[in-house]
C-alpha cells in the first residue's frame, strides 16, 4: 500500500475542522494506540480523493478504509483516469462509463472486503431513527419495525459502505474538487460519537471511568480561542 502511494501518488491533506459537514468524536494523536475499525466508518471525520492532474475527482472515499481494499479502489480511479485522458472517446461516453465502471465496481468486491464494510451500530440507529424514510444507506426497509425502538434489524436492511459509496460517486461523474458536494456525499450515520478509546488499556478495559476526554469539537474551540 506504502509503495502504491509513494510511487504513483502525490499525497497531501486538508484539515476540515470547522467545516459545517464535519463530524465531532474523540480525538486521535499521532501518538495514540492504532485500532482496525470497519470500511468507511468515521465519514464526516475523513474523506479519501483520488485525483488527476486536472483537479478531476475520479474517486472519493468516506471514512478510514482497509489497506487491501484501498488498493483495489485505486487501481478503478486510475483506469476511469485513462477514460478522462482519452480523447477518442465522447463525453457523453465518458460520463456513462464512469457510472458504469463505478457500479460494476461492487460486483468485483471480494467477500472480505464486504464483510469490512458494515455500517456501525450506531450509524445504523441513526439512520433508522432520524431518517428512515429517505436514507440510501438502507436497502430494505421491510426489514425494519419502526414501531418498536428497541427491536434488532438485520444486517440485510442496510447496504454496506462499499456499495454505498460506488453509488454515490457514480452520480458524480468526472466533477472537479471545487465542486464536489462532500456534505451530501459523506452524509451517512451520526455525526457524534465517542468510543473513549483513549480511555481504554490493551485488553480494552476502561482506565478511568470518570475521565472526560477531549473531542474534536471541543478541542477545535480551544484552538480558536488561542491568541
Amino acid at each position: 500500500m506504502l509503495s502504491t502511494l509513494r510511487n504513483r501518488y502525490v499525497c497531501g491533506y486538508r484539515n476540515i475542522i470547522g467545516e459545517p459537514y464535519a463530524g465531532d468524536s474523540g480525538t486521535h494523536e499521532p501518538s495514540g494506540t492504532a485500532i482496525d475499525t470497519t470500511n468507511g466508518a468515521g465519514p464526516h471525520n475523513i474523506q479519501i480523493f483520488v485525483m488527476n492532474a486536472d483537479g478531476i475527482v475520479l474517486h472519493c472515499l468516506a471514512g478510514y478504509w482497509n489497506s487491501e481494499d484501498l488498493v483495489a479502489e485505486l487501481d478503478l480511479a486510475e483506469r476511469l483516469n485513462r477514460v478522462w485522458d482519452d480523447r477518442s472517446i465522447l463525453p457523453d461516453q465518458k460520463l456513462a462509463l464512469f457510472k458504469k465502471m463505478q457500479l460494476d465496481h461492487i460486483q468485483d468486491h471480494k467477500p472480505e472486503m464486504v464483510a469490512r464494510s458494515q455500517l456501525q451500530s450506531f450509524d445504523k440507529r441513526f439512520e433508522v431513527e432520524k431518517r428512515l424514510a429517505s436514507s440510501d444507506a438502507i436497502a430494505d426497509a421491510s426489514l425494519i419495525d419502526s414501531r418498536d425502538a428497541h427491536a434488532s434489524v438485520p444486517d440485510e436492511a442496510f447496504k454496506t459502505t462499499d456499495r454505498l459509496m460506488h453509488e454515490r460517486i457514480s452520480t458524480r461523474p468526472f466533477v472537479h474538487y471545487e465542486d464536489f458536494d462532500v456534505a451530501r456525499f459523506a452524509d451517512y450515520g451520526t455525526r457524534f460519537y465517542d468510543k473513549n478509546e483513549n480511555n481504554l488499556d490493551e485488553y480494552g478495559q476502561v482506565i478511568d471511568p470518570e475521565a472526560r476526554m477531549p473531542t474534536i469539537r471541543s478541542e477545535s474551540r480551544r484552538w480558536t480561542q488561542q491568541p
